[in-house]
Order: C-alpha cells, then structure tokens, then sequence
C-alpha cells in the first residue's frame, strides 16, 4: 500500500523551508548582477531549481514508500537513494498515534506514527495517509495485537464507551489552573538588564522609570500566564477518552489534533496531579504512564492525560476504575522530617540575607538590607506544608505514594507493574533515622527519574515497605503470571 497522492504536494509545502533558502539564495546571486535582466532570470532560475529538487524528491519518496499488514508484523520500505526495510512485530506496538494539523483536516489526511517498547523515540511514521486510511491502521493493528480473528466487515465495530469528555466550563478552568509561569525568572531577569534602557528610549522624558519597570514586569507575567493557559485549551479542547476492547482511546486538540490509543495491559501507574489552584478549585487531571514510553519523543506526552482536568472525586473514581483501589490514608513522615525541611530553608533564608548584605559593601550601594529578613517568615510555613503534602499507603495490591505542594501527585502503582524497590539513605537523613523508597516501574517515569517515592519515612518503616512491596511482586508473580502482563523481554528486579 502507498501514501495518500495528497501527501506530494503537502510535502512539497511542508519542505517550503528548503524552497524558501533556495529563493534567497537565488535572489542574493541575482543581486549582484549588474544587468536586471540577467539579474533576474538568475534568481528565478535558482528558485524553480530548488522548488524541482524538492518536488522530485518527495515524488520518489512517495513512489518508493510501501507498507503492509501481513499476519504477524507491519512492514515497512521507505528511502529514494538508501532502500530502509522494517518488519515491526504487532506484540512490540505500544501505541498508534493519529496527528493532524488545520490543513491536513482540509485535505483529509493524517499522521501516523507507531510507538514500540522500549523505543526511544517514533519507530516508523506514515506521512501521510487519508483519516479513513489512519484509523482503519490503528483499528486493525489493535486487533492484531490482540492476536483477534476479524469479526464482521470492520473491527470498528467494537463496543465503545465514553469514559470523559470535556466539558466548556472544564477547558476554561484548566486554561486558568494551567497557567504556566516557569519562565517568569528568566523574564524577569532579562527586564531587569534590558528594560530600563529600552524604557529610556521609548519614554526620555519620564522620571517616574522606576514605577513603569514593575508594571511592565508585572504586565509580562500576566501575558506569559494568559498564553500558557490559552495554549493548554488549544491543546485539550474537544478532549475525548473511550474505552475500545482491550485499550483506551483519546482525541484532542483544536489547531493539532492528535488521537492516539493506550493498551490497557501497557499501563505501569496512573497518577493524580493536582496544582494549588486546582486544588484549591477542587479538581485534578489523570495520567497514565505506560511501558516503554520516552519522554518528549514521538506524538505528544508519553505520560498520556486520561482525564486533563475534572472534579476531584470524577478524577478518583477513574483512577479507581483503571487500577481498583479503595479509600487510601496515608502515613505521613515522622515530624522530625519536617525539622529537617525547616533547616534546609532556613539555611536558604540566611544565604539570601548574607546576599543582600553582601550588596551593601559594594561602594555606592546602601540600603536596608535587613529588610531582606522577610524571608525568614515562610520557612516554618514551608516545611509544614511539604510534611503534610508527603505519604504513603502500602495496601495489599498496590502502593501508592504522595509528594508535591505546588503540584501534588498522587502515584499508583500496582504490584504486578513493580520493576525493582530501592530503599536509600543520605548522610542527612541517617542523622535523623530517615530513609526514601523508590519504587520503579517500566513508564516513562522511570526514564525520567521521576519514579513513585516514599520520601523521608522513618528508616525502619522504609524497610518494612521495601519488603512489604517485594512480597506483594512476588506474590503478583504467583497469581498473575506476569508473562503475559509485562513488556517482553522484561523482567521483575528486585533491590
């Protein structure tokens, strides 16, 4: 089977990069003639020589490019010059990612990129086929994973159900609790160097410069909120996840719109996130890690949003569905962990009055420097609120651990998906008795060292968790039968 016809002239377009470098090229060459005539016929001729190279080749690409469903693995051979055949195993597909863009939804094409275990990054991609095309590929793939005998005319007729969709009221709460203000210090600073001198050449006659420079920070701040929050409902808008068969399936997004699937037997944790204005809102999104994933390659998020933002209890109720847990409380570190965050801060606190004071040695620089021991204030209240946002619950089938004030997660991670529990120690931490538990998995959370964590727990319960976790593996192992449950190739480890 070939590409789309479509695809040529999209990709012709979609190179207009290499086009447009011919067309300059050309035009700095037709410069430096003296004759205009000549001048001209040079550029124009340079420019249609870039255009033909970028045409052919995307006709030979196309022409050259085959793929096949055969029974047991999706081939693929691609390459004009250097012939490229894959025989990728359907048992190895972790995900079919459908993408499209504005333009390809007018011209009725799509993206497809196939993401496999353990792969750091897309193992094949079709560029590009009809939308009728990309999801009969993902339908049928699915079944054939499921190693099915077809049913019917179309496998799109299995039973689906839709688990959520967003809701207007939703998208608008998750633009506003989504508001992204990483780069504020970044801006910040930059304001501070650039801006007055910037500000004195747009307003020479204003003395009050130091009352415009926070207002433009502040201005800047809002922006840098607003088109974060804009971005996520761009991002989300028209949010769907259903359950097909033996996977989950999503859509989303306005100007790229992505549908992707989520094999159930894939998914290592599910996650509830939770920033303080969701929080304090009384909502939460849902992810799904699943096995293998890498972030920030392939199409989109490798941890999966199975509900971006929704009520609390909404949120617990399908996280509750995809790995069955009851009513959780969790076991909070031993106080004097709080003792020890209090030290780190205060020791922050002090380094930042020593700074400013630091300052004032300089000539020419004076100023209440003590005003600087503001900072002293929060550290009490900081460190209570990173002990009280800690835990962690060992139930019979799962563990589950909490960590993060201004963004909490909650992680849920079943026995059968453990893949190795370490207990660890630092020279702080023995000072106090204390020690953390990491509890890894084969999602991409793993590949980010971003890993479920009993954090700061009392050393000998930080034990008996290790070991109350390894004896639920083992146990998992006895019941389930893993084999059929982990990634192949993968093994449990125990540490």
């Amino acid at each position: 089977m070939r590409l789309d016809p479509l695809s040529i002239p999209y990709r012709i377009a979609e190179n207009s990069l290499q086009v447009g470098g011919a067309i300059v090229f050309g035009a700095v060459a037709g410069a430096g003639s003296s004759d205009f005539l000549e001048g001209a016929l040079i550029f124009v001729g340079i420019a249609l020589l870039g255009v033909g190279l970028v045409a052919g080749w995307n006709v030979a690409y196309h022409r050259r490019f085959r793929y096949e469903l055969t029974e047991d693995t999706f081939d693929i051979q691609s390459g004009v010059f250097s012939r490229r055949d894959r025989e990728i195993p359907y048992y190895r597909v972790q995900n079919v990612d459908i993408r499209q863009n504005v333009i390809q939804r007018l011209l009725g094409i799509a993206e497809v990129r196939l993401e496999t275990a353990g792969g750091g990054q897309t193992e094949a991609t079709l560029e590009y086929v009809s939308r009728q095309e990309a999801e009969r590929l993902q339908s049928e793939i699915s079944r054939r994973k499921r190693a099915e005998e077809p049913e019917g005319d179309s496998t799109d007729e299995q039973e689906s159900t839709t688990l959520f969709a967003i809701t207007p009221r939703e998208l608008g709460i998750l633009g506003f609790v989504s508001m992204d203000l990483r780069l504020v210090p970044l801006v910040l600073v930059a304001l501070s160097v650039f801006g007055p001198a910037a500000i004195a050449s747009v307003l020479p006659d204003v003395d009050q410069l130091f009352l415009i420079g926070p207002l433009v920070g502040l201005g800047t701040i809002v922006a840098l909120a607003i088109v974060s929050g804009i971005v996520s409902m761009l991002q989300y808008y028209d949010f769907e996840l259903h359950s097909v068969g033996e996977e989950y399936r999503y859509e989303r997004g306005l100007i790229q719109r992505y549908s992707g699937s989520i094999p159930v037997e894939k998914v290592q944790t599910v996650s509830i996130r939770e920033n303080v204005l969701a929080r304090w809102l009384g909502y939460a999104s849902l992810t799904i890690e699943t096995a293998g994933y890498a972030p920030g390659q392939g199409s989109g998020a490798r941890s999966q949003s199975a509900i971006p933002i929704a009520e609390r209890d909404r949120v617990i109720s399908l996280a509750q569905s995809i790995e069955p847990f009851g009513d959780v409380t969790f076991e909070r570190p031993p106080k004097r962990a709080r003792e020890r965050y209090a030290v780190r801060y205060l020791l922050v606190a002090l380094a930042v009055i020593a700074g400013a004071y630091a300052v004032t040695l300089v000539p020419d620089i004076s100023g209440p420097w003590y005003l600087a021991a503001v900072v002293l204030v929060p550290v009490p209240i900081a460190a209570h609120l990173k002990w009280r946002n800690r835990g962690y619950v060992l139930g019979e089938d799962y563990v589950i651990t909490r960590n993060g004030f201004w963004s909490r997660r909650i992680t849920v991670v079943p026995n059968y998906r453990v893949q190795t529990v370490i207990s660890s120690r630092t020279i702080f931490q023995r000072r106090r008795h204390l020690a953390s538990v990491v509890v890894d998995t084969a999602g991409s959370s793993s590949l980010m060292g971003d890993d479920a964590v009993a954090a700061d727990i009392d050393a000998d319960a930080a034990d008996r968790l290790r070991e109350g976790v390894a004896d639920g593996l083992q146990e998992a192992i006895r019941h389930r039968g893993l084999g059929d449950d982990t990634t192949p190739g993968e093994e449990p480890i125990l540490g």
